[in-house]
């Protein structure tokens, strides 16, 4: 089965708009183009529903079963209760909420290991527990590769070990972790196991059951819909964390992680996201399936498109030598999450000429912080990076390969 692009194309209206033409679009890890299914759904929620939900009146009924119905079909397709999903405004601000949440399950002197790969996202909060009496213990990346090795981090767990926070992908380097074989050795030594997904969801929503984290963090904005941020937390162990809401909402799970309450409108037309998915399932395959199967099934079919872009774009790269590949430079264990250093000119004068060339990408270190230090890499001016989805047509990347050979 082969992605029907242009079908999967006229579902972003991104693609149909007159001051997006001629521009191809590769800053994707910063933040996705939302499908028609989002907004429609939003549109429609701030024309008439906008009204505190759960009443019983009809707007604020539609109100709370839009709510209800993201919960549900969220933790459907990702394989979880809908108990254990919450929203956030934003993956740092969850694992903010998170830091302040599990501080009391430990004792000063207990340790928690904390990636040097992260995504500072998944990195500030946890290393400020250090000011409460937390040890926290850094598992470095490969200074060349800017990998993470299992067997580095084997040699960090003591008895005291209670966490260890880690990204899914690093969205700089673009390596995938192996969550599931991280989360076991955590759980070996009775530590939990923390995973930042926000570089690896827009990829493919994960099966996070079969990943065996404890915690599962992405952002739906960069999954084609609102400016949220889910999190999956495993039932048993959010009633071990202190409450974040008012003090009513005591052992309450879906309230005790968000104190600010949750964004009515965002929240009830994230399931737009969903219909998208399933609009694309419908177009593209013939058998029914519940949504955990069409997640599978549509991972391998986005991927697939994915990787030989991937390829292709890389081909080129390796062909360079005015130019470093920041990370791996095979398809191999990787995402299109590509980072540039040109040898022969700045950063800024490369960015420019593929500005000119309606090339949209990114520049710097994209708090990813922690890796380009280990690796060596000047924060100012960072990095080039390239990234892109299953919506990103060969034409573009052909677009960016000779906008990078004009370029360098």
């Amino acid at each position: 089965m082969k992605l029907d692009l242009p079908f999967v194309r006229a579902q972003f209206p991104a693609f149909s708009e007159p001051t997006l033409e001629g521009f191809a679009f590769f800053e994707n890890a910063g933040g996705s183009y939302p499908c028609v299914q989002f907004i429609e759904k939003l549109t429609s929620f701030y024309m008439k529903n906008k009204v505190q939900p759960y009443y019983p009146y009809p707007a604020s009924t539609k109100a709370g079963e839009m709510m209800d119905t993201s919960y549900r079909r969220m933790a459907e397709y990702l394989n979880v209760d809908e108990s254990e999903i919450h929203f956030g405004p934003s993956t740092t601000q969850n694992v903010y909420v998170l830091a302040h949440a599990m501080r009391p399950m430990w004792e000063v002197g207990d340790e928690i290991i904390v990636s040097c790969q992260d995504h500072e996202a998944n990195a500030g909060a946890w290393r400020r527990l250090s000011k409460s009496g937390i040890k926290v213990i850094e598992w470095h990346v490969d200074s060349e590769s800017g990998l993470l090795a299992i067997e580095t981090l084997e040699k960090l767990f003591t008895n005291r070990t209670r966490m260890v926070a880690f990204p899914h992908c690093s969205n700089v380097i673009g390596h995938i972790n192996p969550v599931n074989e991280i989360s076991q050795i955590a759980h070996k030594y009775g530590a939990l196991s923390v995973v930042d997904g926000v570089g690896y969801a827009p990829h493919g929503f994960p099966d996070i059951k079969s990943l065996g984290a404890d915690i599962y963090l992405f952002s739906l904005y960069k999954t084609f819909g609102p400016h949220l941020g889910l999190m999956y937390v495993d039932n048993e162990l959010i009633l071990q964390m202190e409450n974040q809401s008012h003090f009513f909402k005591e052992g309450i799970s879906g309230s005790m992680l968000t104190p600010a309450g949750p964004d009515h409108a965002q929240i009830g037309s994230a399931h737009g996201i969903l219909d998208y998915f399933d609009t694309v399932y419908e177009h593209h395959f013939d058998k029914e399936a519940d949504p955990t199967q069409r997640n599978k099934a549509l991972n391998k079919l986005f991927k697939e498109h994915e990787n030989a872009l991937l390829e292709h774009l890389l081909a080129f790269l390796r062909s360079r030598s005015d130019l470093r590949i920041v990370g791996p430079d095979t398809t191999k264990n990787r995402l299109p999450i590509v980072s540039i250093i040109p040898r022969d000119k700045t950063i800024a004068e490369v960015y420019a000429k593929l500005t000119e060339n309606k090339l949209m990408l990114g520049t710097g270190d994209f708090y990813a912080v922690r890796p380009l230090m280990d690796m060596g890499i000047p924060l100012e001016p960072g990095v080039l990076r390239m990234s892109f989805v299953h919506y990103t047509s060969k034409e573009e990347i052909d677009q960016l390969i000779a906008g990078l050979q004009k370029a360098l």
